[in-house]
């Protein structure tokens, strides 16, 4: 378990340092787009009231404690789950990065009402309208690692 608790800790200190410096320390939130390696990476605002892409942003503020509830209770389950059974380092790593993730995503909507996206990604001749953050990167790496490393152990 202590690398599921390690990985959480450390992907939820990095997501919120990178928010905190990106949209605090660079003003991003005033700002709306720094160009870092254009057109390969841009620093572009998106302040996402719903899940990915904005997927259910409607209500906000019911939806807020909807979406915090649902991260808090997935991350508890997840928890649980590895927790009961033993379990590869991978996979504790991927529930780490899940959990982290989530969690990160959690203090964005206690903090600001919405989750703080700000890395956006292109290539030349396309404009992506999509940014997402660290968390985002670690629940999609976690969740995946999840469903590729755990599964039954094939018996002779």
């Amino acid at each position: 378990m202590r690398f599921t608790h390690y990985t959480a800790l450390v992907v939820l200190i990095l997501d919120q340092i990178s928010k905190f410096w990106v949209v605090h320390l660079l003003e991003l939130d005033r700002k709306r787009v720094i160009e870092v390696l254009p057109p390969w990476l841009d620093f572009r605002i998106a302040w996402n009231r719903g899940v990915n892409f904005g997927l259910f942003s409607n209500s906000a503020e019911f939806g807020r404690w909807i979406l915090i509830a649902l991260a808090l209770g997935i991350s508890t389950w997840v928890w649980l789950w590895v927790r009961r059974a033993a379990h590869r380092p991978i996979v504790h790593v991927s529930a780490g990065l899940l959990i982290g993730g989530a969690l990160g995503n959690v203090v964005d909507r206690l903090i600001y009402g919405a989750v703080a996206d700000f890395l956006n990604v292109g290539f030349p001749g396309f404009d992506n309208p999509y940014s997402f953050n660290v968390a985002d990167i670690a629940i999609f790496v976690g969740a995946a690692g999840l469903v590729l490393f755990t599964g039954r152990e094939k018996t002779p």
